[in-house]
C-alpha cells in the first residue's frame, strides 16, 4: 500500500524537518482533488484531470496502491468511462492509506 523506500527517499531529498509541511501539503491537495473528483459527477474530462493529480500526487508521496487506482481511473477517464473507478472507492483507498501511513511514519522515521 506505502512505498516505504520512496518515502525514505523523500525524506533524503528534502531533510526530516520540512518533511511535515510536505506531509501537511500532500494531505491537504489530496482532499481537495477528490473533492473535486466527488463533485465532476461523472464528468469524464474532470475525473481524468483530478485522477491524474491524484496520481502524480500519490506517486510522490510512496502512496502506491492509490497511485494504481489513480491510473487506471485515469485511463478510462480519458476513453470517455468516468464510471470505472467510482470516487467512493478512491476516497476510501485514500483514507486506507493516509491512516496506514501516519500510523507506521514514526517508526520508520525512527530507523
Amino acid at each position: 500500500m506505502i512505498d516505504w523506500s520512496r518515502v525514505e527517499e523523500l525524506v533524503d531529498e528534502i531533510g526530516a524537518e520540512d518533511f511535515g509541511e510536505v506531509v501537511e501539503l500532500f494531505l491537504s491537495e489530496v482532499e481537495g482533488a477528490i473533492a473535486a473528483f466527488e463533485a465532476a459527477e461523472g464528468n469524464p474530462v474532470v475525473a481524468e484531470e483530478q485522477l491524474h493529480f491524484l496520481k502524480g500526487a500519490a506517486l510522490n508521496l510512496g502512496f502506491e496502491t492509490l497511485a494504481q487506482l489513480c491510473l487506471k481511473g485515469e485511463k478510462a477517464a480519458a476513453a470517455g468511462r468516468a464510471d470505472v473507478v467510482s470516487p467512493a472507492e478512491v476516497r476510501e483507498v485514500y483514507e486506507t492509506s493516509r491512516d496506514q501511513f501516519q500510523a507506521d511514519l514514526p517508526n520508520r522515521l525512527a530507523a
